[in-house]
């Protein structure tokens, strides 16, 4: 029994043709349209992300800039903000009563209120001083040598001043008997004010200069 030949479907050799439209005018024309609105679009959103970017970055460093100005101005001038001034530079010490009167030194504290950038502290201990009667004037001292910033010591057994970190020791007017100290113990000046009342003209100054040099 003979079985009768199948034929094969032919296979179809026609290719897609390309989509006309993509190559007509009037598609081309929308799409070059569409692409030109949205750059038109994208223009205004980059522009307002560059001026967030620009007024955060202005925002930044103006909180930055502020502290920090206020900072070096409280270095600079660390003592300027000062309570219990007269508005010359004069602190209230002591009373011309408590200097001893037989014209040892006392040494008294300099207290005031003290004002910065952000704080105020009251009765702040901002320096000490040496105090005198010589003929019933008081005469003040800084009590910082100015050799290297140590503190000097007055000896009632020698009656002298004495810096105990280099051995430099002053007589009881400040002028230098020995030692490596480049100058003579700093003094202040003193106003009496309400007849008894002893004020100082409080500064600090820099060590190891031959001459007083106030520190700024």
């Amino acid at each position: 029994m003979k079985i009768p030949k199948t034929s094969r479907p032919q296979e179809s050799t026609e290719r897609a043709e390309p989509d006309s439209n993509l190559n007509d005018p009037i598609f081309g024309e929308v799409s070059a349209t569409a692409d030109t609105q949205g750059d038109e679009i994208g223009e205004p959103v980059q522009e307002r992300r560059g001026f967030i970017k620009f007024l955060c970055a202005f925002i930044g460093t103006l909180i930055s800039v502020v502290p920090f100005g206020a900072g070096v101005w409280a270095y600079l001038d660390p003592l300027a903000k000062r309570e219990g001034e007269d508005g010359d530079g004069f602190i209230k010490v002591t009373t011309l009563d408590a200097i001893p009167a037989d014209g040892s030194p006392a040494k008294f504290s300099v207290v005031a209120d003290k004002v910065d950038a952000w704080n105020r502290f009251t009765n702040v201990s901002i320096g000490a001083v040496y105090l005198r009667l010589v003929d019933g004037v008081p005469k003040a001292l800084h009590t910082v040598c100015p050799h290297l910033g140590c503190f000097v010591d007055y000896r009632s057994g020698n009656n002298d001043f004495f810096c105990p970190c280099h051995n430099s020791n002053f007589k009881l007017d400040g002028s230098i008997v020995t030692g490596v100290s480049p100058r003579a113990m700093d003094p202040l000046e003193i106003r009496i004010r309400n007849k008894t009342e002893v004020w100082v003209k409080f500064q600090n100054f820099q060590p190891g200069h031959s001459h007083a040099v106030p520190v700024s």
